[in-house]
């Protein structure tokens, strides 16, 4: 028994080293790429090709700042706006379609609903990519190819948005709370808005952040749908850029200062809203 007793705690601890190590290695994977980006952003085009990276030599962080919106008559203040609106006001009014999807289909009651579902649910799988060619045949019958709505309507339907706003709602808006308001004289519309889409805030604001991230990154569709660099995202600009940073080496500081920026709303957005999205994550979790 004292044999047994001895060798239990020496397991614990192994197993505590090995899971500090994998869990150090992960950061270290995670952080280092970030690490190098803000160490690169502010260093001259020659210290790039150097050895001496993690040096304080050749320090032009502010300069790489200015040729950064300067470059191309300020062509990446254009893209970062686009990238705002497709991003920002994508994400918002996709998340409040999104929930208002889920909440009917977990709500109400109508002819295959099950069915439907589980279109939605197949449409999570189909890869994003697989629907470029079929949108942009459907932008180009409806002239919208080469336009702003082009890229904007599509980020609006998120079918794995839907799938969380069922869950949000299965988890966050009891039927006898609706119904109290339904007897209280309240229609529909107004049950929704004033009482379960409050409810919903964890959930909408879950679904806007994973909405906000899938649109900001969003690079295929731009691409296919878009040939006027004015309506261009961050990413697709700085993708422009490094392709001519082999004939022009002057764009490769600013392609990496504008990377640096193109990462800042993502860290900001789920640095203001992780309360709402930690406990939007544990929906249903505990009754």
């Amino acid at each position: 028994m004292s044999a047994a007793g001895s060798t239990l705690p020496r397991h614990r601890l192994l197993g505590r080293a090995t899971v500090n190590t994998v869990v150090a290695l992960s950061v270290l994977y995670t952080l280092l790429p970030v690490l190098w980006l803000v160490l690169a952003a502010g260093k001259t085009r020659d210290a790039l090709f150097g050895s001496n990276l993690l040096s304080l030599k050749d320090f032009s962080f502010l300069t790489n700042l200015h040729d950064l919106f300067a470059m191309d008559d300020g062509q990446y203040g254009r893209w970062y706006l686009n990238s705002l609106l497709y991003a920002v006001v994508g994400a918002a009014l996709g998340a409040l379609i999104s929930v208002a999807c889920g909440y009917a289909f977990d709500k109400y009651r109508f002819r295959h609903k099950e069915k439907l579902f589980g279109l939605v649910l197949a449409a999570v799988m189909v890869p994003q990519t697989v629907l470029a060619l079929p949108l942009y045949l459907m932008a180009s019958g409806t002239g919208l190819v080469n336009t702003f709505w082009a890229v904007f309507i599509p980020v609006l339907f998120n079918p794995f948005g839907v799938y969380l706003g069922r869950i949000f709602s299965q988890g966050h808006v009891p039927d006898e709370v609706l119904e109290a308001a339904r007897m209280d004289g309240a229609g529909e519309l107004t049950t929704y808005v004033r009482v379960a889409l409050r409810m919903l805030g964890p959930g909408l604001v879950t679904v806007f952040l994973f909405q906000l991230t899938a649109v900001w990154n969003n690079f295929f569709l731009p691409m296919v749908m878009l040939s006027d660099q004015d309506l261009y995202p961050v990413s697709l600009g700085l993708y422009t850029w490094n392709s001519s940073a082999s004939v022009s080496p002057e764009y490769y500081p600013v392609v990496i200062m504008g990377s640096l920026l193109a990462v800042l709303p993502l860290i900001l957005a789920f640095a203001l809203l992780q309360r709402f999205w930690r406990s939007g994550l544990t929906a249903g979790a505990v009754k």
